[in-house]
């Protein structure tokens, strides 16, 4: 019987492994080939092997480790912002979207535009000469910031990136908020817990989960952002918004440095499996104390 379940159980999965085998683990291995060789779009079906060389390059420059600073501050400060703010809407709006549901609809509509459409719309209202924003803020105040120069780039692109996705994080907050149990906030109640008392010791520690996990997802979305930031700025003034998936743009269709390209996307692989690897444990090991 167990041997026919087992049987049973490898036929079940052989579909899923085929598929993986042959849409992401072929690609994968052309691309560890690629990033050990010196390969352009002419010689991409005769790559010449040459060690480790584009591991190196990639790791000697300076706008590789330029674009990981500046993908590493942007996806921190975005997450973090977006949850802090998504967190308080989703708490301070919930009595409200408890009876105006049809409120949520409305909150949600900046997650159905596209990135790279929020960028082009930015562009077009923030530019320094053509944009209304400047326009108006130099007519009322006689001056205006530059907000698409090297000095105002990183915070224009935050503001606009927090502006799209914290409804995202409000959804997940929103939901976790609502889903704790109405008898344990009457026990806490009960017991005389103030609001905050019930939100810091009973509803936050209840929520924390969705927060790490919302955190996290915006995290790394924002670390790999290439759509709304290329539309908005591109690699900005001296590449100082040059994230690193721009970064990679770049090399491969730019410079054709296909090689170089794909070497930096390995180590941006590697990393972020490093990552996960890391809160993969943290958690496992936060679940053994508990």
């Amino acid at each position: 019987m167990a041997i026919i379940k087992r049987a049973e159980g490898r036929a079940y999965l052989t579909p899923l492994v085929g598929f993986l085998l042959l849409f992401l683990g072929f690609p994968a291995i052309i691309n560890l080939i690629y990033s050990v060789s010196t390969v352009d779009f002419q010689t991409l079906r005769s790559p010449t092997l040459s060690g480790f060389g584009n591991y190196l390059s990639v790791l000697a420059d300076r706008d590789f480790w330029r674009a990981t600073s500046f993908s590493l501050r942007f996806g921190i400060l975005t997450a973090l912002i977006e949850c802090l703010l998504g967190l308080f809407l989703a708490i301070f709006l919930a009595p409200l979207l408890s009876k105006r549901s049809a409120l949520m609809a409305l909150l949600m509509l900046p997650l159905m535009v596209a990135p790279a459409m929020i960028g082009l719309m930015y562009r077009l209202v923030l530019h320094e000469f053509a944009g209304p924003v400047p326009y108006y803020l130099f007519a009322w105040f006689g001056d205006s910031p530059a907000f698409l120069d090297a000095a105002h780039a990183f915070w224009t692109l935050t503001v606009v990136e927090t502006l799209q996705w914290t409804p995202f994080a409000f959804l997940l907050f929103y939901m976790a908020y609502v889903a704790v149990p109405l008898d344990v906030r009457e026990a806490a109640a009960l017991d005389g817990a103030s609001a905050i008392k019930l939100l810091w010791y009973v509803e936050l520690p209840l929520m924390l989960p969705t927060l790490l996990i919302a955190f996290f997802i915006r995290f790394i979305d924002g670390f790999r952002v290439f759509d709304n930031v290329y539309a908005l700025t591109g690699s900005g003034a001296g590449g100082s918004t040059t994230s690193l998936s721009i970064y990679i743009y770049q090399a491969f269709f730019k410079e054709g440095a296909i090689g170089k390209a794909v070497a930096a996307s390995v180590v941006l692989f590697l990393a972020s499996l490093a990552v996960l690897y890391g809160l993969n444990w943290l958690a496992g090991r936060r679940r053994r104390s508990a």
